[in-house]
């Protein structure tokens, strides 16, 4: 099967595929496309993909 390029992304599919994702809750394939999409690897821990780095919400 030839490899598909992602043309675009529907905003709302994608932060609940995120919010999923930090969840742990995302079927196997969703999960792939996601560290994909993101270039992540998915041996490491799940981090928050929706908090930028160094932002502390509380504050």
């Amino acid at each position: 099967m030839a490899s598909r390029t992602i043309q675009w992304v529907n905003s709302p599919v994608l932060f609940e595929a995120m919010l999923r994702y930090e969840q742990g809750s995302l079927p196997h394939s969703m999960r792939l496309w996601v560290e994909q999409l993101f270039e992540l690897d998915g041996s490491e821990p799940k981090g928050s993909l929706l908090t930028p780095i160094g932002h502390d919400p509380l504050h």
